[in-house]
């Protein structure tokens, strides 16, 4: 929309143009005509040629008229859709926080149950267990941050789009797990595409919504669940936005623990924050305060590799483009320097803020 309004403006500015042109022409004709008052009625030439170029002025006015018409309904239409975004943009943040509080309500009800029994308890000057407590305090903060997710990470239908991509990766007729599985968007895609898939997620927040939408989801920490599997049981493992979140050990100890449980031919996709892109650092990795460390993609391929993965390669996603700075008209020797340091300013502020490590088990 922004080109096609510059694009009639320019149209615009160009009618003007020719119009005041035009007008010019004929306000230098006037005093010769007036001198020549008397050979108007003689001369039909001089009258045809004043004669038309009124006409031309006449013509070039409407098509001035109709220009400006067609650009301000393109402004019209322009702010329409401005309006219309951000009212899509709010609504989505509504649908948002009505999600955390249906969730809300009901955790709170179980809580309750809790509590009661907790007061029942203390009522009889019996002192309650600490885990009694933790039982309490452990669902308000997986609530906490689902709400978290919720809001920074985007709508549901916003992930699955993201995550499309990766469908390619694992065939039907092997069961995916994934790892750190949210809100169950990837679950939903595999599913969708007839791809057996069960998920893990600590949050038991997640783990509920994951359940409602009627998708294999159990509750419990990703290592542990991983280290019970069968060996050589899976064709396949995901985790996105997971391995940030990760000590150092603990993702070595999952890439172990995933050539292990993968059978032979089994892929493994890592989807983790960009370190390279200084955009993705500042505005996700620490936006979100439960990250412990980015995990350079070269690091992680290496890590894959000496593990004895195979065709270990990295792929970037969700490349940034309104972001990125402008290239400066023109082919002169300074122009094209200083577009060259554009290109390495971009490559480094607004590199794709996601990748992820495909790797396959020989």
């Amino acid at each position: 929309m922004k080109r096609t309004l510059e694009k009639l403006a320019q149209e615009r500015q160009e009618i003007e143009k020719a119009f005041a042109q035009k007008l010019e022409e004929i306000k230098a004709e006037l005093p010769l005509l007036k001198k020549r008052r008397s050979l108007l009625g003689r001369s039909n030439t001089s009258v045809q040629k004043w004669l038309e170029k009124l006409t031309e002025l006449v013509a070039i006015q409407s098509a001035l008229i109709d220009a400006k018409d067609k650009e301000w309904d393109a402004l019209g239409s322009h702010h329409v859709g401005l309006i219309f975004k951000s009212l899509e943009w709010r609504v989505d943040q509504l649908a948002a926080e009505a999600e955390d509080a249906r969730a809300l309500m009901k955790k709170f009800i179980l809580l309750r149950e809790k509590l009661d029994r907790l007061l029942a308890a203390l009522e009889t000057r019996q002192l309650p267990e600490a885990s009694s407590i933790k039982d309490i305090l452990e669902p308000l903060e997986d609530c906490r941050y689902a709400g978290f997710e919720n809001r920074f990470r985007g709508t549901a239908e916003d992930v699955k789009s993201q995550l499309r991509g990766y469908l390619s990766y694992f065939p039907r007729g092997r069961t995916v797990l994934d790892l750190g599985c949210g809100r169950g968007e990837f679950l939903e895609l595999l599913r969708e595409n007839g791809i057996e898939a069960e998920g893990i997620d600590i949050n038991s927040q997640m783990v509920d919504l994951c359940l409602e939408k009627g998708l294999r989801c159990e509750k419990g920490d990703l290592l542990i669940k991983l280290s019970e599997r069968q060996e050589a049981s899976l064709g396949g493992i995901f985790a996105s936005q997971v391995i940030e979140h990760l000590k150092p050990a603990e993702l070595k100890n999952l890439i172990e623990l995933s050539r292990r449980k993968l059978a032979s031919g089994g892929v493994i996709v890592l989807e983790t924050v960009n370190p390279t892109s200084v955009f993705a650092l500042v505005q996700i990795f620490y936006l979100d305060p439960s990250h412990q460390k980015p995990v350079h993609p070269q690091a992680l391929k290496y890590l894959l590799e000496t593990e004895g993965f195979s065709e270990v390669k990295i792929i970037h996603s969700s490349p940034l483009v309104q972001e990125r700075l402008q290239n400066l008209p023109g082919a002169d020797e300074k122009t094209a320097v200083l577009n060259r340091n554009i290109d390495a300013l971009n490559e480094l502020l607004f590199a794709p803020p996601n990748y992820a490590a495909v790797a396959k088990k020989i």
